[in-house]
């Protein structure tokens, strides 16, 4: 399933915050993405009829099992790539910009080579 990178971007936060937090509501994907709470209701009602997102009677957000691979994808792109371009000298700032970019528009087959790289040279 192909999803636009703006999703792919909401999708990634609800896991960050997740992670962080352990509950996620509008009012933190807001503030995290630096967007309105009527934006994020609304994009928050297309993912859950899309089956990407659920809402409970509180208004906390979980990720489906389709959202959260999603979400996880993203997640482990942007990690993989923000320390990859640490270790070749970027500041951490723009190594973050930079990844949260590049893993939106990489194919999945220069994605792999990347990761496949990057681990050959760990193992060194």
């Amino acid at each position: 399933m192909k999803i636009q990178e703006s999703a792919e971007n909401y999708l990634e936060t609800i896991w960050m915050l997740h992670l962080q937090n352990g509950q996620v509501r509008s009012i933190d994907v807001a503030n995290a993405l630096g967007f309105s709470k009527p934006s994020v209701s609304y994009a928050m009602k297309k993912f859950r009829g899309n089956g990407l997102v659920n809402m409970d009677q509180h208004g906390f957000i979980t990720l489906t099992e389709k959202g959260r691979a999603i979400a996880e994808r993203m997640y482990e792109r942007h990690k993989l790539l923000t320390d990859y371009f640490i270790s070749l000298g970027v500041s951490p700032e723009t190594a973050r910009k930079d990844a949260c970019r590049a893993e939106h528009v990489l194919s999945e087959e220069t994605y792999e080579k990347i990761k496949n790289r990057i681990e050959q040279e760990l193992n060194k």
